[in-house]
C-alpha cells in the first residue's frame, strides 16, 4: 500500500499506552483502597472520597473502562499500522503480547461486573487476572518498543 507516514498513528498509540499504563496504576490504588475499606473498621479510609465506598467504587469503575478503551484503541491502532506499514500482521511478538493483553483487560472488565453482582469467586479471578496483567502490560511495553524502533527514521 501507498499509504502516508503513520507517524501520528504512532504518536497516538503511545500516547493511548502511557494512558493504559496510568489508568492500570490508578485502578491498583483504587482497588487496594477498596479493599483496605471493605476489610478495615477504621472509617478514615472510607471518608476521604465523596460518597464513601460507593464513590471510591465508581472512580475504580470509570478508570476501568477508561483502560477499557484505550487498550482497544490500541488494538485498532496497532492492526491499521500495520496492515498500513507492512500489508500483513505477525511481525513481531507484539500481536501475540497485545492480544493477550486486550484479552486480560475484557476478562477482568467482565469478572467486575460479576463482582458487582454478588458473584464473589469473581473477585479472585479479577484480582489475579490483574496480577498477570501487570507481567502482560511489562511484556506489551518491551516489545511495543523494539516495533516502535522500526518506525523511527
Amino acid at each position: 500500500m501507498d499509504l502516508p507516514s503513520f507517524i501520528w498513528l504512532w504518536k497516538i498509540a503511545a500516547w493511548s499506552m502511557g494512558l493504559s499504563l496510568l489508568a492500570y496504576l490508578l485502578l491498583a490504588v483504587t482497588g487496594i483502597w477498596m479493599f483496605r475499606t471493605r476489610t478495615s473498621e477504621n472509617p478514615r479510609f472510607i471518608s476521604l472520597l465523596p460518597g464513601g465506598y460507593g464513590g471510591l467504587r465508581i472512580l475504580h469503575y470509570v478508570m476501568g473502562i477508561t483502560m477499557v478503551s484505550l487498550v482497544i484503541l490500541l488494538l485498532g491502532i496497532g492492526i491499521v499500522g500495520t496492515l498500513g506499514e507492512y500489508g500483513s500482521l505477525g511481525h513481531s511478538q507484539h500481536l501475540g503480547a497485545g492480544l493477550i493483553t486486550v484479552l486480560l483487560v475484557l476478562v477482568s472488565a467482565g469478572s467486575a461486573n460479576l463482582i458487582r453482582t454478588g458473584w464473589v469467586w469473581a473477585r479472585r479471578i479479577h484480582v489475579s487476572t490483574n496480577i498477570v496483567l501487570f507481567l502482560v502490560f511489562v511484556w506489551v511495553s518491551l516489545s511495543g518498543w523494539t516495533v516502535v524502533q522500526k518506525y523511527l527514521p
